[in-house]
């Protein structure tokens, strides 16, 4: 069962990698429109967190792995929804955190039930993808890093795109993140 197993470990590296280059893409063309990055200074940690979760599972595999099906099953099914929201978001899809002030907030696809389903797909994945080899320590270990990590992200994310929710007054949204959120996140400010 061994090679399955890294079969379906280097199937989930390639796919990662191609996120990677996919949303630098959009970083750029995002950034030749104007768009204005926030969070910067935790993004290298969120880099390092997902390759050390990969790096884990495959350092802790027991020596007669195991696949647990329907932990895969599981698994595949938070692919559909890794698709739903790369395709609903299309050109606007990034793993950084950009705002592009004009751009009007994507209420469709997952986005009408749910505001962040892209970090739902990233929880489910960080845990299950250790369960489908049986792994549960490296489950709750990365689970709990990540829920860490997306709770500083959901806040910084949440605050960039304040400025483009529906209601919200650009003049108070600018006091207010002058007042709370200085760094970098005071370019929105200056944005064109």
């Amino acid at each position: 069962m061994r090679p399955a197993v890294y079969i379906i470990l280097a199937v989930v590296a390639v796919q990662r990698l191609a996120e990677v280059v996919y949303a630098e893409r959009n970083t750029r063309a995002l950034r030749g429109r104007g768009a204005v990055e926030v969070g910067r200074g935790h993004y290298p940690l969120i880099v390092v967190l997902h390759a050390a979760w990969l790096m884990a599972i495959v350092l802790w595999l027991p020596v007669n792995a195991m696949i647990f099906w329907p932990a895969a099953a599981l698994f595949i099914l938070l692919q559909v929804g890794r698709a739903w929201v790369i395709g609903t978001l299309g050109p606007y899809w990034t793993t950084r955190i950009l705002t592009l002030p004009e751009a009007p907030l994507v209420r469709s696809g997952p986005y009408r039930f749910v505001r962040h389903p892209n970090y739902l797909v990233v929880t489910g994945e960080i845990a299950m993808l250790p369960l489908v080899f049986g792994e549960v320590h490296v489950a709750i270990v990365f689970t709990i890093l990540n829920a860490a990590m997306l709770a500083w992200r959901i806040r910084e994310e949440d605050a960039a795109l304040e400025l483009r929710r529906v209601g919200a007054r650009p003049d108070r949204m600018k006091a207010k993140l002058h007042r709370d959120l200085p760094d970098d996140r005071q370019r929105l400010m200056d944005a064109p």
